[in-house]
């Protein structure tokens, strides 16, 4: 796994080093960690771990603002989850993270209820790790603008899959030159972020996550988007069919310790 991340950090930032850094905003780096669990008792574990281990340290590290989030649908499903969004600055910041934790005393004595979890009552199912790269057209984290209570909104998490590579990139093109992000920012979609999957489970693929003040909002939203003169015209353009052929959407809302 290290020396994975060690050639995904050599190839993107000696991308980014070949690139004019005046002119563009650096583009971030993001970290989805999925705890997938089944159990109460494992999200009350995973909770102390996420507000009063894990994100202090990441905030003596820098890094934030850190999401935590977790499904609408969790009292009813069996595979509840518990995602965390964690912003970089480039992989290399992923690596000396991950270092700078099993050194972080006071990290390690407040993860005691997670770390040391015995093999018979594990806090989670599994961890999924995703890391993007974030969009020309929104290279940094965006913090929404809502004021409604946490619980009732809707953080929508979308996942875009294609084809094939050439084809997911006829989709970024769409995003980012076809100007479909610009499009959401006009319509108020309070988008948090945009970004590439570099490496995951399901590519090539894109993610984004629009923020919403509840359901009703978001609903208005995207009705708004697809009545848009400018979606009718994007959409139906020859160069931009068939580049998407499967969508995931999770309905997320903030843990009242998430930074936002």
């Amino acid at each position: 796994m290290k020396k994975f991340l060690i050639t995904l950090c050599i190839l993107y930032c000696g991308l980014g080093n070949a690139q004019p850094s005046k002119a563009t905003p650096k583009r971030s780096f993001y970290q989805l960690r999925v705890y997938h669990y089944t159990k109460a008792a494992q999200e009350q574990i995973l909770d102390d771990f996420a507000a009063n281990a894990l994100l202090p340290a990441l905030h003596r590290q820098k890094l934030g603002p850190v999401g935590v989030f977790k499904s609408h649908g969790n009292d009813t499903a069996s595979d509840k989850t518990l995602t965390i969004l964690i912003p970089l600055q480039d992989l290399n910041k992923l690596i000396l993270s991950e270092q700078a934790l099993q050194k972080d005393t006071a990290f390690i004595r407040a993860a005691q209820a997670y770390s040391m979890a015995d093999y018979t009552n594990p806090p989670y199912a599994r961890i999924e790790t995703i890391l993007l790269q974030a969009f020309s057209t929104s290279p940094q984290l965006q913090l929404p603008k809502l004021d409604g209570a946490r619980r009732t909104r809707i953080y929508e998490l979308r996942s875009y899959e294609s084809a094939t590579e050439k084809i997911f990139a006829n989709k970024l093109h769409m995003f980012n030159e076809g100007d479909e992000t610009g499009l959401f920012q006009r319509l108020h979609f309070n988008a948090a972020f945009y970004g590439a999957v570099v490496a995951g489970s399901k590519m090539p693929n894109l993610m984004y996550l629009t923020c919403h003040e509840n359901k009703l909002a978001r609903e208005n939203n995207w009705k708004r988007f697809v009545e848009s003169p400018e979606w009718k015209k994007l959409s139906t353009m020859p160069e931009y069919q068939h580049n998407v052929s499967h969508i995931d959407i999770q309905f997320l809302y903030p843990t009242e310790y998430s930074d936002y």
